[in-house]
């Protein structure tokens, strides 16, 4: 999905309370530190101050760019790089008669914050008829349909997780009651050793994302063949326990890595987007929300650190 902020080819002037989404490991847009009407303009002796998060003055380096035209683009942009970037631009007006001269100043700000694409996994259900609610068959059943589903996607680095079944009994309109498994499981990229898969890239939600969206047509597509099967025997006597034409559903899970989460509100043009937690938030484990905790000063926390951490070494 492009973002809106990224249609100016990647190099951004000053809105009001703007808001920048950089992509974790990628390169920043290039921040400029001036406003249309002035870029339009002859500007005498120009400099340019930038302040970058943790009020430290930022001069160029292997990770920070500075043209000398006080464009600013950071590179490899990780979670402590989020923040606030303040660029103060000063110049000379020179009345032309008397040579008189006037520093004017102008500031502009950028909030800039680190983003990642969340991890997708699947929530499933499906249904087969069965004999009979009582009878260990559909133990087995339950027990080779999850042994083919992840035999089906091991090889995407994917498995099957938190499987379940319930047997019921289901009255249907002219064919009267019939016995149903109504089965569940949740299908994620995280099989183990899947970060085998990374190939040492560093964003690898995209890898696994790629991966679990072709396990889930995969899975799909299994189904689909099952009730293929199902319509072209009808003549003929169906096993007492087949898989019920239409029963497949499948609903995405979002999840967000530590530090990370999702806040609508107040990342409005990156809703969908694990957003850096803010000072004063953090996440410790996959959860979509970064939750609060007063004591935390950084962007990125998995933690919240308490006062009772030094207590030990009181005694």
């Amino acid at each position: 999905a492009m973002r809106a902020w990224v249609l100016l080819s990647a190099v951004l002037w000053c809105l009001p309370g703007e808001k920048i989404y950089v992509k974790l490991h990628q390169n920043s847009p290039v921040l400029i530190c001036m406003d249309f009407k002035l870029a339009k303009k002859e500007i005498v002796d120009p400099t340019y101050l930038w302040i970058g998060p943790n009020e430290k003055t930022l001069t160029g380096n292997n990770r920070i760019n500075i043209t000398k035209t006080g464009q600013l683009m950071v590179k490899d942009f990780l979670e402590p790089l989020s923040g606030l970037y303040t660029c103060t631009l000063s110049y000379k007006t020179v009345k032309a008669e008397t040579q008189e001269e006037k520093t004017v100043k102008k500031r502009y700000d950028f909030m800039v914050f680190a983003y990642r694409e969340p991890d997708y996994s699947y929530q499933m259900a499906v249904r087969f008829t069965t004999k009979s609610c009582i009878g260990r068959y559909n133990d087995m059943l339950f027990r080779v349909l999850k042994k083919i589903l992840d035999n089906l996607v091991s090889d995407l680095s994917c498995h099957v997780i938190e499987p379940s079944y319930k047997c019921h009994s289901v009255e249907i309109p002219e064919h009267g009651l019939i016995h149903e498994l109504f089965i569940a499981f949740q299908v994620n990229p995280f099989a183990p050793g899947w970060k085998g898969a990374c190939n040492g890239s560093a964003d690898c939600e995209d890898i696994t994302n790629h991966n679990i969206l072709q396990a889930r047509n995969r899975i799909e597509e299994f189904f689909q063949s099952q009730a293929y099967i199902f319509h072209h025997n009808l003549n003929k006597t169906l096993p007492a326990m087949h898989f019920v034409d239409h029963s497949f559903q499948v609903v995405r899970l979002d999840s967000c890595r530590p530090g990370f989460g999702k806040n609508e509100g107040l990342h409005s043009n990156c809703a969908s987007c694990c957003v850096v937690c803010s000072p004063g938030t953090f996440s410790p484990d996959v959860d979509v929300t970064c939750q609060t905790c007063i004591s935390v000063l950084i962007y990125g926390a998995k933690s919240c650190p308490t006062s009772n951490k030094n207590r030990q070494y009181e005694d």
